[in-house]
Protein backbone atom coordinates (compact mmCIF):
# COMPACT_ATOMS: atom_id res chain seq x y z
CA UNK A 1 0.00 0.00 0.00
CA UNK A 2 1.13 3.38 -0.59
CA UNK A 3 1.91 5.34 2.27
CA UNK A 4 3.84 8.40 0.89
CA UNK A 5 2.30 11.52 2.34
CA UNK A 6 0.30 14.02 0.16
CA UNK A 7 2.52 16.10 -1.81
CA UNK A 8 1.67 19.88 -0.35
CA UNK A 9 0.84 22.26 -3.28
CA UNK A 10 2.88 25.42 -3.97
CA UNK A 11 1.29 28.87 -4.31
CA UNK A 12 2.38 32.23 -4.95
CA UNK A 13 0.84 35.20 -3.48
CA UNK A 14 2.11 38.40 -5.67
CA UNK A 15 0.89 41.98 -3.92
CA UNK A 16 2.88 45.25 -4.15
CA UNK A 17 1.68 45.81 -0.53
CA UNK A 18 4.07 43.05 1.69
CA UNK A 19 1.13 43.82 4.47
CA UNK A 20 -1.73 42.20 2.19
CA UNK A 21 0.69 39.62 1.24
CA UNK A 22 1.32 38.55 4.44
CA UNK A 23 -2.13 38.89 5.27
CA UNK A 24 -3.29 36.63 2.56
CA UNK A 25 -0.47 34.10 2.99
CA UNK A 26 -2.02 33.01 6.65
CA UNK A 27 -5.12 33.06 5.60
CA UNK A 28 -4.12 30.45 3.27
CA UNK A 29 -2.04 28.35 5.25
CA UNK A 30 -4.60 28.15 8.22
CA UNK A 31 -8.18 26.74 7.88
CA UNK A 32 -7.79 23.41 6.29
CA UNK A 33 -9.62 20.34 6.84
CA UNK A 34 -8.27 17.46 9.23
CA UNK A 35 -6.21 15.55 6.61
CA UNK A 36 -5.81 18.22 3.88
CA UNK A 37 -2.08 19.65 3.72
CA UNK A 38 -1.76 23.20 3.77
CA UNK A 39 -0.34 24.27 1.15
CA UNK A 40 3.25 25.70 0.58
CA UNK A 41 2.52 29.94 0.30
CA UNK A 42 5.94 32.03 -1.05
CA UNK A 43 5.40 36.03 -1.34
CA UNK A 44 6.19 38.45 -3.79
CA UNK A 45 6.09 42.16 -3.97
CA UNK A 46 7.08 42.16 -7.34
CA UNK A 47 5.42 40.83 -10.16
CA UNK A 48 9.18 40.69 -12.24
CA UNK A 49 10.38 38.92 -8.76
CA UNK A 50 7.85 36.33 -9.42
CA UNK A 51 8.77 35.74 -13.42
CA UNK A 52 11.58 34.98 -12.10
CA UNK A 53 11.05 32.57 -9.70
CA UNK A 54 8.61 31.08 -12.36
CA UNK A 55 10.45 30.55 -14.71
CA UNK A 56 13.26 28.51 -12.49
CA UNK A 57 10.58 26.31 -11.07
CA UNK A 58 9.81 25.37 -14.86
CA UNK A 59 13.64 24.62 -15.45
CA UNK A 60 13.94 22.54 -12.11
CA UNK A 61 10.61 20.66 -13.27
CA UNK A 62 12.47 18.20 -14.82
CA UNK A 63 14.59 17.98 -11.59
CA UNK A 64 10.94 16.85 -10.11
CA UNK A 65 11.32 20.10 -8.15
CA UNK A 66 7.50 21.21 -9.21
CA UNK A 67 6.44 24.72 -10.56
CA UNK A 68 3.83 26.78 -8.77
CA UNK A 69 0.04 25.02 -8.48
CA UNK A 70 -1.10 28.43 -8.29
CA UNK A 71 -1.16 32.29 -8.98
CA UNK A 72 -2.91 34.72 -6.44
CA UNK A 73 -2.59 37.74 -7.63
CA UNK A 74 -3.92 41.93 -7.06
CA UNK A 75 -4.54 43.29 -9.82
CA UNK A 76 -3.90 47.03 -9.71
CA UNK A 77 -0.11 47.24 -9.37
CA UNK A 78 2.96 49.70 -10.76
CA UNK A 79 4.30 48.92 -14.49
CA UNK A 80 2.86 45.18 -14.28
CA UNK A 81 -0.91 44.33 -13.41
CA UNK A 82 -2.49 41.69 -12.63
CA UNK A 83 -3.74 40.72 -16.16
CA UNK A 84 -0.14 41.41 -17.89
CA UNK A 85 1.44 39.46 -15.21
CA UNK A 86 -1.32 36.66 -16.34
CA UNK A 87 -0.34 36.64 -19.65
CA UNK A 88 3.50 36.38 -19.36
CA UNK A 89 3.40 33.56 -16.41
CA UNK A 90 1.11 31.59 -18.81
CA UNK A 91 3.09 32.15 -21.29
CA UNK A 92 5.94 30.54 -19.43
CA UNK A 93 3.66 27.84 -17.88
CA UNK A 94 0.56 27.49 -19.75
CA UNK A 95 -0.93 25.27 -17.48
CA UNK A 96 -1.01 27.68 -14.09
CA UNK A 97 -4.13 28.81 -12.48
CA UNK A 98 -4.34 32.12 -11.92
CA UNK A 99 -7.07 34.20 -9.31
CA UNK A 100 -6.87 37.85 -9.58
CA UNK A 101 -7.52 40.28 -6.57
CA UNK A 102 -9.45 43.48 -7.26
CA UNK A 103 -11.18 46.38 -5.70
CA UNK A 104 -12.29 47.77 -8.51
CA UNK A 105 -14.37 44.57 -9.59
CA UNK A 106 -15.90 45.28 -13.39
CA UNK A 107 -17.23 43.07 -16.33
CA UNK A 108 -14.45 44.60 -18.06
CA UNK A 109 -11.62 43.75 -15.41
CA UNK A 110 -13.08 40.12 -15.44
CA UNK A 111 -13.18 39.45 -19.45
CA UNK A 112 -9.89 40.78 -19.77
CA UNK A 113 -8.45 38.87 -17.03
CA UNK A 114 -10.02 35.79 -18.19
CA UNK A 115 -9.25 36.17 -22.05
CA UNK A 116 -6.02 36.11 -20.38
CA UNK A 117 -5.75 33.25 -18.78
CA UNK A 118 -7.63 33.75 -15.52
CA UNK A 119 -9.80 31.33 -13.77
CA UNK A 120 -11.50 33.35 -11.21
CA UNK A 121 -11.05 36.75 -9.34
CA UNK A 122 -11.76 37.48 -5.71
CA UNK A 123 -12.69 41.31 -4.34
CA UNK A 124 -11.54 43.35 -2.04
CA UNK A 125 -11.76 43.27 1.00
CA UNK A 126 -11.67 39.55 0.88
CA UNK A 127 -13.57 36.85 2.84
CA UNK A 128 -11.43 34.29 4.01
CA UNK A 129 -14.06 31.53 3.57
CA UNK A 130 -14.99 32.58 -0.08
CA UNK A 131 -10.44 32.81 -0.13
CA UNK A 132 -10.13 29.17 0.50
CA UNK A 133 -12.82 27.70 -0.85
CA UNK A 134 -11.71 29.64 -4.43
CA UNK A 135 -7.87 28.73 -3.82
CA UNK A 136 -9.24 24.55 -2.99
CA UNK A 137 -11.13 24.66 -6.28
CA UNK A 138 -8.15 26.04 -8.74
CA UNK A 139 -5.72 23.66 -7.00
CA UNK A 140 -7.88 21.06 -8.07
CA UNK A 141 -8.37 22.17 -11.36
CA UNK A 142 -4.40 22.74 -11.93
CA UNK A 143 -3.85 19.26 -10.14
CA UNK A 144 -5.98 17.57 -13.07
CA UNK A 145 -4.46 19.63 -15.85
CA UNK A 146 -0.91 18.34 -14.89
CA UNK A 147 -1.96 14.90 -14.42
CA UNK A 148 -3.59 14.70 -18.13
CA UNK A 149 -0.53 16.39 -19.07
CA UNK A 150 1.46 13.89 -17.17
CA UNK A 151 -0.76 11.03 -18.93
CA UNK A 152 -0.29 12.26 -22.51
CA UNK A 153 3.40 12.49 -22.13
CA UNK A 154 3.09 8.70 -21.09
CA UNK A 155 0.90 7.68 -23.84
CA UNK A 156 3.37 9.17 -25.76
CA UNK A 157 6.31 7.82 -24.73
CA UNK A 158 4.26 3.93 -24.97
CA UNK A 159 2.64 4.58 -28.43
CA UNK A 160 4.05 7.56 -29.99
CA UNK A 161 5.94 8.10 -33.22
CA UNK A 162 8.99 8.32 -31.17
CA UNK A 163 8.43 4.18 -30.40
CA UNK A 164 7.97 2.97 -33.87
CA UNK A 165 10.94 1.04 -34.92
CA UNK A 166 12.59 3.00 -37.99
CA UNK A 167 15.84 2.33 -39.48
CA UNK A 168 15.63 2.55 -43.00
CA UNK A 169 15.72 6.07 -44.68
CA UNK A 170 11.87 5.31 -46.29
CA UNK A 171 10.51 4.68 -42.76
CA UNK A 172 12.24 7.57 -41.18
CA UNK A 173 11.14 9.83 -43.93
CA UNK A 174 7.74 8.55 -43.27
CA UNK A 175 7.78 9.31 -39.30
CA UNK A 176 9.04 12.96 -39.86
CA UNK A 177 6.38 13.62 -42.39
CA UNK A 178 4.04 11.97 -39.93
CA UNK A 179 4.84 14.61 -37.04
CA UNK A 180 4.74 17.05 -38.86
CA UNK A 181 1.60 16.40 -40.06
CA UNK A 182 0.50 15.94 -36.37
CA UNK A 183 1.13 19.72 -35.53
CA UNK A 184 -1.87 20.50 -38.03
CA UNK A 185 -5.70 20.50 -38.16
CA UNK A 186 -5.29 18.99 -41.95
CA UNK A 187 -6.78 15.98 -43.22
CA UNK A 188 -4.64 13.12 -43.80
CA UNK A 189 -4.80 10.13 -46.31
CA UNK A 190 -2.20 7.17 -45.24
CA UNK A 191 -1.84 4.56 -47.55
CA UNK A 192 0.03 0.96 -47.85
CA UNK A 193 -0.26 -3.16 -48.05
CA UNK A 194 -2.45 -4.50 -45.53
CA UNK A 195 -0.08 -5.10 -42.38
CA UNK A 196 2.11 -2.11 -42.74
CA UNK A 197 0.83 -0.03 -39.83
CA UNK A 198 -1.26 2.30 -41.11
CA UNK A 199 -3.29 2.50 -37.99
CA UNK A 200 -0.38 2.77 -35.94
CA UNK A 201 0.75 5.90 -37.35
CA UNK A 202 -2.70 7.72 -37.24
CA UNK A 203 -2.49 6.70 -33.51
CA UNK A 204 0.56 8.39 -33.33
CA UNK A 205 -0.46 11.30 -35.25
CA UNK A 206 -3.46 11.60 -33.13
CA UNK A 207 -1.03 11.42 -29.86
CA UNK A 208 1.49 14.21 -31.02
CA UNK A 209 -1.27 16.56 -31.81
CA UNK A 210 -3.30 19.41 -30.40
CA UNK A 211 -6.35 17.26 -29.81
CA UNK A 212 -4.58 14.42 -27.86
CA UNK A 213 -6.91 15.03 -24.61
CA UNK A 214 -9.94 14.02 -26.58
CA UNK A 215 -11.20 10.94 -28.04
CA UNK A 216 -9.47 8.81 -30.84
CA UNK A 217 -12.14 7.00 -33.38
CA UNK A 218 -11.62 4.41 -35.60
CA UNK A 219 -13.88 3.03 -38.03
CA UNK A 220 -13.08 -0.27 -40.46
CA UNK A 221 -15.60 1.06 -43.44
CA UNK A 222 -15.07 -2.21 -44.50
CA UNK A 223 -16.68 -3.86 -41.70
CA UNK A 224 -20.20 -2.33 -42.31
CA UNK A 225 -22.84 -2.59 -45.03
CA UNK A 226 -23.15 0.44 -46.68
CA UNK A 227 -26.75 1.13 -45.06
CA UNK A 228 -25.28 0.03 -41.80
CA UNK A 229 -22.23 2.15 -42.15
CA UNK A 230 -24.03 5.69 -42.84
CA UNK A 231 -26.12 5.01 -39.41
CA UNK A 232 -22.61 4.30 -38.17
CA UNK A 233 -20.88 7.55 -38.92
CA UNK A 234 -23.64 9.84 -39.13
CA UNK A 235 -25.40 8.58 -36.63
CA UNK A 236 -29.78 7.97 -36.82
CA UNK A 237 -33.30 9.51 -35.00
CA UNK A 238 -35.62 7.39 -33.49
CA UNK A 239 -37.88 5.78 -35.31
CA UNK A 240 -35.37 6.24 -38.52
CA UNK A 241 -35.65 2.47 -39.79
CA UNK A 242 -36.96 -1.14 -38.58
CA UNK A 243 -35.21 -1.72 -35.05
CA UNK A 244 -34.14 2.54 -34.09
CA UNK A 245 -36.26 2.59 -31.02
CA UNK A 246 -34.17 5.32 -29.87
CA UNK A 247 -31.40 7.73 -31.44
CA UNK A 248 -28.13 7.13 -31.44
CA UNK A 249 -24.78 9.70 -32.52
CA UNK A 250 -22.65 8.73 -34.79
CA UNK A 251 -18.88 8.26 -34.46
CA UNK A 252 -18.60 12.07 -36.02
CA UNK A 253 -20.26 13.00 -33.05
CA UNK A 254 -18.66 10.79 -30.86
CA UNK A 255 -15.21 11.52 -31.85
CA UNK A 256 -16.13 15.23 -31.49
CA UNK A 257 -13.13 17.38 -30.44
CA UNK A 258 -11.05 15.01 -31.43
CA UNK A 259 -9.56 12.58 -34.41
CA UNK A 260 -11.71 9.64 -36.55
CA UNK A 261 -9.91 7.55 -38.48
CA UNK A 262 -11.58 6.30 -41.29
CA UNK A 263 -9.79 2.53 -42.36
CA UNK A 264 -10.29 0.74 -45.87
CA UNK A 265 -11.82 4.70 -47.20
CA UNK A 266 -11.37 2.93 -50.50
CA UNK A 267 -13.88 0.15 -49.96
CA UNK A 268 -17.03 2.41 -50.13
CA UNK A 269 -19.37 3.15 -52.39
CA UNK A 270 -19.89 6.32 -55.30
CA UNK A 271 -22.73 7.39 -53.78
CA UNK A 272 -21.71 7.14 -49.86
CA UNK A 273 -18.43 8.94 -50.98
CA UNK A 274 -20.83 11.67 -52.07
CA UNK A 275 -22.33 11.96 -48.69
CA UNK A 276 -18.96 11.37 -46.66
CA UNK A 277 -17.23 14.95 -48.71
CA UNK A 278 -20.78 16.88 -47.69
CA UNK A 279 -19.75 16.44 -44.37
CA UNK A 280 -16.36 17.25 -44.55
CA UNK A 281 -16.74 20.35 -46.35
CA UNK A 282 -19.64 21.27 -44.24
CA UNK A 283 -18.12 20.29 -41.17
CA UNK A 284 -21.81 18.98 -40.30
CA UNK A 285 -23.61 15.80 -40.24
CA UNK A 286 -27.00 14.67 -41.39
CA UNK A 287 -27.90 11.77 -39.23
CA UNK A 288 -30.18 8.65 -41.13
CA UNK A 289 -33.72 9.79 -40.76
CA UNK A 290 -32.94 13.69 -39.56
CA UNK A 291 -33.80 16.90 -40.65
CA UNK A 292 -31.42 19.12 -39.18
CA UNK A 293 -27.53 18.93 -39.87
CA UNK A 294 -25.22 18.46 -36.60
CA UNK A 295 -22.10 20.36 -36.57
CA UNK A 296 -18.97 18.40 -35.44
CA UNK A 297 -15.64 19.34 -34.73
CA UNK A 298 -13.42 16.75 -35.77
CA UNK A 299 -10.16 15.40 -37.59
CA UNK A 300 -10.18 12.98 -40.26
CA UNK A 301 -7.58 10.73 -40.66
CA UNK A 302 -7.81 8.32 -43.75
CA UNK A 303 -6.24 4.74 -44.53
CA UNK A 304 -6.45 2.54 -47.22
CA UNK A 305 -4.73 -0.25 -49.11
CA UNK A 306 -5.89 0.59 -52.54
CA UNK A 307 -3.72 3.03 -55.02
CA UNK A 308 -6.60 5.86 -55.22
CA UNK A 309 -5.28 7.56 -58.08
CA UNK A 310 -5.87 4.83 -60.02
CA UNK A 311 -9.44 4.24 -58.54
CA UNK A 312 -9.60 7.71 -59.41
CA UNK A 313 -8.97 7.28 -62.85
CA UNK A 314 -11.09 3.91 -63.18
CA UNK A 315 -13.82 5.89 -62.12
CA UNK A 316 -14.42 4.36 -58.81
CA UNK A 317 -13.50 6.66 -56.63
CA UNK A 318 -14.57 10.40 -56.88
CA UNK A 319 -11.59 12.60 -57.38
CA UNK A 320 -12.85 15.58 -55.40
CA UNK A 321 -13.07 13.61 -52.47
CA UNK A 322 -9.64 12.18 -53.04
CA UNK A 323 -8.04 15.80 -52.51
CA UNK A 324 -9.78 16.48 -50.06
CA UNK A 325 -8.89 13.72 -48.08
CA UNK A 326 -4.98 13.67 -49.81
CA UNK A 327 -4.25 17.04 -47.82
CA UNK A 328 -1.23 15.09 -46.61
CA UNK A 329 -0.81 12.11 -48.28
CA UNK A 330 1.22 9.32 -45.93
CA UNK A 331 2.59 6.44 -48.03
CA UNK A 332 3.96 3.44 -46.09
CA UNK A 333 6.38 1.63 -47.83
CA UNK A 334 5.64 -2.96 -47.34
CA UNK A 335 8.45 -4.64 -45.40
CA UNK A 336 10.39 -6.50 -48.42
CA UNK A 337 11.51 -2.55 -49.36
CA UNK A 338 12.85 -1.88 -46.80
CA UNK A 339 14.77 -4.81 -45.51
CA UNK A 340 16.92 -2.92 -42.90
CA UNK A 341 13.48 -2.75 -40.89
CA UNK A 342 12.89 -6.01 -40.24
CA UNK A 343 15.36 -7.72 -37.89
CA UNK A 344 15.06 -4.54 -35.70
CA UNK A 345 11.15 -4.98 -35.55
CA UNK A 346 11.73 -8.41 -35.50
CA UNK A 347 13.81 -7.83 -31.97
CA UNK A 348 11.29 -5.37 -30.56
CA UNK A 349 8.56 -7.91 -30.79
CA UNK A 350 10.82 -10.33 -29.43
CA UNK A 351 11.44 -8.51 -26.48
CA UNK A 352 7.66 -7.41 -26.02
CA UNK A 353 5.87 -10.48 -26.58
CA UNK A 354 8.28 -12.60 -24.57
CA UNK A 355 7.74 -9.82 -21.78
CA UNK A 356 3.95 -10.07 -21.96
CA UNK A 357 4.23 -14.47 -21.58
CA UNK A 358 6.26 -14.36 -18.68
CA UNK A 359 9.41 -15.17 -20.93
CA UNK A 360 11.45 -12.34 -20.39
CA UNK A 361 12.33 -12.91 -16.84
CA UNK A 362 15.64 -15.26 -16.26
CA UNK A 363 14.96 -18.64 -15.67
CA UNK A 364 13.84 -22.21 -17.57
CA UNK A 365 11.22 -20.61 -20.10
CA UNK A 366 13.13 -17.51 -20.43
CA UNK A 367 13.73 -16.63 -24.45
CA UNK A 368 17.12 -15.08 -24.87
CA UNK A 369 16.88 -14.65 -28.91
CA UNK A 370 16.86 -17.19 -31.56
CA UNK A 371 19.40 -19.26 -33.64
CA UNK A 372 21.04 -18.21 -36.74
CA UNK A 373 18.40 -19.95 -38.96
CA UNK A 374 15.92 -18.03 -37.61
CA UNK A 375 17.75 -14.69 -37.99
CA UNK A 376 18.66 -15.86 -41.88
CA UNK A 377 15.60 -16.77 -42.30
CA UNK A 378 14.04 -13.40 -40.75
CA UNK A 379 15.88 -11.49 -43.34
CA UNK A 380 15.15 -13.46 -46.61
CA UNK A 381 11.56 -13.93 -46.35
CA UNK A 382 9.08 -11.73 -48.36
CA UNK A 383 6.83 -10.99 -45.58
CA UNK A 384 3.93 -10.72 -48.27
CA UNK A 385 1.74 -9.56 -45.21
CA UNK A 386 4.70 -6.79 -43.81
CA UNK A 387 4.73 -5.94 -40.21
CA UNK A 388 1.84 -7.81 -39.24
CA UNK A 389 2.95 -11.32 -40.72
CA UNK A 390 6.38 -10.73 -38.78
CA UNK A 391 4.87 -9.73 -35.69
CA UNK A 392 2.44 -13.00 -35.71
CA UNK A 393 5.47 -15.11 -37.07
CA UNK A 394 7.47 -13.70 -34.11
CA UNK A 395 4.60 -14.63 -31.34
CA UNK A 396 4.49 -17.62 -32.84
CA UNK A 397 8.15 -18.61 -32.00
CA UNK A 398 8.22 -17.36 -28.39
CA UNK A 399 5.20 -19.30 -27.54
CA UNK A 400 6.68 -22.84 -29.66
CA UNK A 401 9.84 -22.52 -28.55
CA UNK A 402 10.96 -24.88 -26.39
CA UNK A 403 14.15 -23.96 -25.32
CA UNK A 404 15.83 -20.20 -24.33
CA UNK A 405 16.28 -19.64 -28.18
CA UNK A 406 14.05 -19.21 -30.88
CA UNK A 407 14.56 -22.34 -33.66
CA UNK A 408 13.35 -22.30 -37.21
CA UNK A 409 11.10 -25.21 -36.89
CA UNK A 410 8.78 -23.26 -34.37
CA UNK A 411 8.42 -20.43 -36.33
CA UNK A 412 8.30 -21.99 -39.99
CA UNK A 413 5.40 -24.86 -39.39
CA UNK A 414 4.48 -27.14 -42.39
CA UNK A 415 6.30 -25.63 -44.82
CA UNK A 416 8.79 -27.24 -47.70
CA UNK A 417 12.27 -27.49 -47.30
CA UNK A 418 12.76 -25.14 -50.72
CA UNK A 419 11.13 -22.18 -47.97
CA UNK A 420 14.07 -22.95 -45.57
CA UNK A 421 17.87 -20.76 -45.95
CA UNK A 422 20.39 -23.37 -47.48
CA UNK A 423 17.81 -26.04 -48.61
CA UNK A 424 18.78 -27.38 -51.46
CA UNK A 425 17.16 -26.05 -54.85
CA UNK A 426 14.20 -27.44 -56.40
CA UNK A 427 15.01 -30.05 -59.59
CA UNK A 428 13.38 -27.29 -61.65
CA UNK A 429 12.91 -23.39 -61.78
CA UNK A 430 9.00 -22.61 -60.96
CA UNK A 431 7.18 -21.18 -63.90
CA UNK A 432 5.97 -17.27 -63.06
CA UNK A 433 2.35 -18.76 -62.52
CA UNK A 434 3.77 -21.56 -60.19
CA UNK A 435 5.15 -19.26 -58.23
CA UNK A 436 2.47 -16.41 -57.71
CA UNK A 437 0.27 -19.43 -57.16
CA UNK A 438 2.58 -20.86 -54.10
CA UNK A 439 3.13 -17.20 -52.77
CA UNK A 440 -0.85 -16.89 -52.82
CA UNK A 441 -1.78 -20.06 -50.93
CA UNK A 442 1.23 -19.15 -48.78
CA UNK A 443 -0.47 -15.79 -47.98
CA UNK A 444 -3.85 -17.38 -47.59
CA UNK A 445 -2.68 -20.70 -45.67
CA UNK A 446 -1.66 -17.63 -43.31
CA UNK A 447 -4.45 -15.50 -43.20
CA UNK A 448 -6.70 -18.67 -41.80
CA UNK A 449 -4.00 -19.37 -39.34
CA UNK A 450 -3.73 -16.21 -37.84
CA UNK A 451 -7.38 -15.58 -37.53
CA UNK A 452 -7.98 -18.92 -36.14
CA UNK A 453 -9.77 -20.05 -39.98
CA UNK A 454 -12.21 -17.72 -39.40
CA UNK A 455 -12.63 -17.27 -43.05
CA UNK A 456 -14.70 -13.48 -42.16
CA UNK A 457 -12.20 -12.37 -40.39
CA UNK A 458 -9.52 -14.08 -43.31
CA UNK A 459 -11.07 -13.01 -46.22
CA UNK A 460 -11.23 -9.02 -44.46
CA UNK A 461 -7.32 -9.17 -43.72
CA UNK A 462 -6.76 -10.61 -47.58
CA UNK A 463 -8.57 -7.86 -48.96
CA UNK A 464 -11.00 -10.08 -50.72
CA UNK A 465 -14.83 -11.06 -50.61
CA UNK A 466 -15.31 -14.03 -48.80
CA UNK A 467 -16.69 -15.73 -52.40
CA UNK A 468 -13.19 -15.22 -53.48
CA UNK A 469 -11.75 -16.85 -50.43
CA UNK A 470 -13.82 -19.69 -50.99
CA UNK A 471 -12.50 -20.19 -54.45
CA UNK A 472 -8.84 -19.50 -54.00
CA UNK A 473 -9.05 -22.20 -51.12
CA UNK A 474 -10.58 -24.39 -53.42
CA UNK A 475 -8.30 -23.86 -56.06
CA UNK A 476 -5.67 -24.45 -53.59
CA UNK A 477 -7.16 -27.63 -51.75
CA UNK A 478 -6.86 -25.55 -48.63
CA UNK A 479 -9.72 -27.43 -45.99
Amino acid sequence: MNTSPTPRPRVAVVDDEPRMAEILAMVLRSGHDEGEPPPLVETFTSPRAFLTALTRARAQEQADEPPFDLLLTDLKMPRVDGVELTRRARAIDPELPVVLITAHATVETAVAAMKEGAIDYLTKPVDNTRCRQCVRQALARGRLARENRYLRAQLRHEHGLDTIVAVSPGMKAVLALARRAAASRSTVLISGESGTGKELVARAIHLHSRRVAQPFVAVNCKAFAESVLESELFGHVRGAFTGAAQGRRGVFERAAGGTLFLDEIGEVSLEFQAKLLRVLQEREVLPVGGERPRPVDVRILAATNRALQAEVAAGRFREDLYFRLAVIPIHIPPLRERPADILPLARSFLTRIAGELGRAAPGGSAITGWTPAVERWLAAHAWPGNVRELENTIERGVVLARGDRVELSDMVLGSSSAERPGAAAPARALSLQEHLDAAARARVEQALRDHDGVRVAAARELGVERTTLYRLMKRFGID
